[in-house]
């Protein structure tokens, strides 16, 4: 049947209020239903009620314990009080707890939106974000009430629903949250007790089911919409990319990664839909991570290169009895870190199998979280450690829920041209995305979204090369680019050479002005720990060795070296390049 044929018949099929047949008498709809991944929640209860969903350290230091069947219940509970009370665009301002979790299942089986907010923002980011896109009610984590002082004042009536995190879910440790829940499921018991079948069902699967924003480091940040069809596939792909389902037993997910970010890269659908365990962690704690990774039987989780490096170099890091698959992403990672995560270096002669094996993706805040996987290829297990490392630092391909990804010409995108660069390891072009798992445009903000898809691709802004093998390995940010006497000099590059020294923990380099050479390279370090003591580093001792002993070309040396206690990061874990680059400008030492 035609396209426009179709379409007239689809015209015709809403306005007579009856399902539309092809000349050949076939149904158009009985073989299709509206993607949303809240239904996993739903499918989860009704297969192992009794499976453990939920895993969590409260607030009160209480260790809190739900089965699937209560995950639903409170999550359904949560949606029936968002149904009385007609409350539609939810804003979430919490770290890893199951109140998120439920929220992120009882909004949108209201037939609401999730506005996730990092809580590590200013009060005033904050409070941009949730008057910009017009919440009429905020679940928020007691730690972080004061946040939305400012916001109280102008928005008199935007609800708040507290959750204590505590492992009360009735009197006064358990606070509004819980209250709300209970209300819901009287609500729903007052209604004739109807379940799942009584909240509202998705019926336009390319509607908003989320709006989570970008880190808005440069600028304001800028809302992402997501729909209950691209949220779907995404978290699907990463089922399938990061390896979640098991034939016998489940996995047991630990949240190392903000749920706020990208809708935790969809996981908390994903790990949802094959009904394994969410550990819940209320921030980054290293020996807790250890301790929960040896004695919890972990199989997975998410973390930035950032995460890693410091969880490898943690006093408590050792060989874990079974293997666990680490997600990373948020930037680029390099070999020597996929390294040390196999391997902990424990002195010149010895090493420790720490178990952790990489799975390495790639994406955005605009693409759902991770668009690419960096897959490994069995004809690797021949080539030496180094080289083997180099090539799973690659961003590799798109998901098998995506379109393949392209990088073009810069300079011709500029122009709404897309044409590729050479697949030669070589040639520096952007990369771009098409498909399922791209956020369908920025909120309420038409400009910013025609400039994202520009030419009919998402546009990145990440620079990369192209290998003949068809995956892609990213070189910069366009705008870290270093063009140091003619030569461009990619920071991410250098910054994975500059790990290599035995000493070095972290790196970040920027570009400083310079008369000669137009910039130069200016490199800020963090060093290691031994016994107790920062390894004993001065900045000559850096040069002279990127000079003479390391594989780095002379003209990426760098001409400045810092010491630093700390790197600037994001909330997400990436070095913050403008904070670095105003240190430098200012003469300020980190």
């Amino acid at each position: 049947m035609s396209g426009a044929a179709s379409r007239l018949e689809n015209i015709l099929g809403h306005l007579g209020g009856t399902r539309s047949k092809s000349p050949t008498g076939f149904d158009h709809t009985h073989h299709l239903h509206q993607l949303s991944p809240t239904f996993f929640l739903e499918r989860a209860a009704t297969i192992e009620p009794e499976a453990e969903a939920i895993y969590h350290i409260t607030a009160n230091e209480k260790i809190v314990r739900r089965s699937y069947g209560e995950f639903a219940n409170r999550s359904r509970g949560l949606a029936y009080f968002l149904l009385k009370h007609g409350l539609k665009r939810v804003g979430i301002l919490a770290s890893n707890t199951p109140a998120f979790l439920e929220t992120i299942f009882g909004v949108v089986a209201a037939g609401g939106v999730l506005v996730p907010v990092n809580y590590r923002l200013k009060s005033d980011d904050v409070t941009y974000i949730f008057d910009f896109v017009e919440v009429d009610s905020i679940v928020i984590d007691r730690e972080y009430l004061s946040l939305l002082d400012d916001f109280k004042k102008t928005h008199p009536n935007v609800r708040f629903i507290v959750d204590f995190d505590t492992d009360a879910t009735e009197g006064p440790e358990a606070g509004p949250f819980d209250e709300a829940v209970i209300e819901g499921l009287q609500y729903e018991q007052s209604r004739g007790t109807k379940g799942w079948e009584g909240l509202p069902e998705c019926t336009g699967e390319d509607d908003m089911i989320a709006i989570p924003f970008t880190s808005g480091t440069t600028s304001r940040p800028k809302g992402c919409v997501y729909t209950h069809r691209g949220a779907y596939l995404a978290c699907i792909g990463n089922i399938l990319e990061s390896g979640l389902n098991y034939h016998q037993g489940r996995c047991k997910y630990l949240w190392t990664l903000p749920m706020f970010h990208a809708m935790g890269w969809t996981f908390p659908w994903a790990v949802t839909a094959v009904r394994g365990t969410h550990y819940c962690l209320r921030k980054i704690d290293y020996p807790l991570i250890w301790k929960l990774l040896k004695e919890q039987g972990i199989t997975h989780f998410n973390a930035a290169p950032t995460v890693n490096t410091l969880l490898c170099a943690s006093n408590e890091a050792e060989r874990l009895p079974s293997p666990v698959r680490v997600t990373v992403a948020a930037s680029p990672p390099t070999g020597h870190l996929f390294e040390q995560m196999r391997y902990m270096n424990l002195t010149p002669r010895q090493k420790t199998n720490l178990n952790l094996h990489p799975v390495h993706v790639y994406g955005m805040t605009e693409t759902y979280g991770p668009i690419t996987k960096g897959y490994h290829m069995p004809a690797w297990d021949a080539l030496l450690p180094a080289e083997r490392y180099a090539q799973m630092a690659r961003q590799g391909f798109g998901f098998v829920t995506s379109l393949p990804i392209r990088v073009v010409k810069p300079e011709l995108a500029e122009q709404g041209i897309l044409a590729d660069v050479a697949r030669d390891g070589k040639e520096i072009g952007e990369i771009v995305f098409y498909g399922n798992i791209c956020a369908k445009g920025y909120y309420k903000d038409p400009e910013a979204t025609k400039k994202l898809f520009a030419g009919g691709a998402l546009h990145s802004g990440d620079l990369a090369v192209m290998h003949p093998d068809g995956s892609a390995q990213i070189q910069d940010r366009a705008k870290d680019i270093i063009i140091s006497g003619g030569e461009n000099i990619s920071s991410v590059a250098l910054e994975s050479m500059l790990v290599q020294h035995p000493d070095i923990l972290e790196a970040g380099v920027v570009a400083v002005p310079d008369e000669q050479w137009g910039e130069r390279v200016k490199a800020y370090l963090t060093v290691k720990m031994k016994d107790g003591q920062r390894a004993a580093l001065v900045p000559d001792a850096v040069i002279a060795w990127a000079k003479n002993q390391s594989a780095i070309s002379r003209f990426m040396v760098p001409k400045e070296v810092e010491i630093v206690r700390d790197l600037p990061k994001t909330s997400t874990g990436k070095i913050q390049k403008n904070v670095l680059r105003e240190w430098a400008k200012k003469g300020k030492k980190g």
